[in-house]
């Protein structure tokens, strides 16, 4: 089982929607699953008009009663293009609530890792702003690999320069995702000391196609969001990849 964290150190600047296209455009042969894992709430209940139940609180609710494998798949949802996903409540306690559940125990065999267990699922979770308090952060440390989404621009910079040292703490595995113009990747990335791993394109019509307000499912392959998703995922998929061909390197091993 792989497991992907994703989220920011500022803000939302679209962290659900990197979650949703990376599991839209991963490479076949796996079994991806977007979790919503925000302790601010979700957006896919809203964005697809999805039903609270299954989510992430049935699901907590289960793990607290059973710890077997294929557990996760009970309390997924399908959205639009056979994409399934463990959508949060929009509300911030029952959402912060239920991650406590899933966090419990070791990084390595938390309950949200071992209801995931099966070989080939590929967990996305979208853990929202990550910070220090966030009920998020052991999905944060357990992760196989963390992509942070930010703009480089001055500000988005200077905050995630103030937050590198706790950063180190939390992953050896982290990796920037930009978006949008803004300073280059290579200087970002000598700045910061965390490598940028991609730079999305801003693409409404691409956007749009995650977000829940285009019908045109079929569209995000053609899309400039969708050709650079589709690169980064195989990017990822490969990263691990290797880093599970060897274990001393791998961000829990580090650990």
């Amino acid at each position: 089982m792989t497991m992907i964290a994703v989220g920011s150190l500022k803000g939302s600047p679209g962290a659900t929607t990197l979650g949703l296209g990376l599991a839209s455009r991963w490479p076949h042969g796996h079994r991806p699953v977007v979790v919503e894992c925000d302790p601010a709430g979700g957006d896919l209940v809203a964005r697809f008009r999805l039903e609270l139940t299954p989510g992430l609180v049935s699901l907590a609710a289960a793990a607290r009663r059973a710890e077997h494998s294929d557990l996760l798949w009970q309390h997924t949802q399908q959205l639009p293009g056979e994409l399934r996903a463990v959508a949060a409540p929009p509300g911030a306690d029952q959402a912060h609530a239920a991650l406590m559940e899933l966090t419990s125990g070791s990084e390595e065999h938390s309950a949200l890792r071992t209801a995931a267990e099966p070989a080939g699922a590929v967990v996305i979770a979208d853990c929202g702003r990550i910070e220090a308090r966030s009920p998020a952060l052991p999905i944060v440390k357990g992760a196989d690999a963390l992509l942070l989404l930010m703009r480089a621009r001055d500000d988005a910079l200077a905050h995630a320069a103030s937050r590198v040292d706790a950063l180190a703490k939390w992953s050896t595995s982290a990796s920037l995702v930009l978006l949008g113009d803004g300073y280059p990747a290579r200087e970002v990335s000598r700045e910061l000391g965390i490598s940028v791993l991609a730079r999305l394109p801003e693409d409404p019509k691409g956007a749009a196609i995650l977000s829940g307000s285009s019908r045109r499912r079929s569209a995000l392959g053609r899309s400039d969001l969708g050709k650079a998703l589709a690169a980064l995922a195989e990017r990822l998929a490969d990263q691990v990849a290797a880093q599970s061909a060897d274990p001393p390197k791998t961000a829990r091993a580090a650990r």
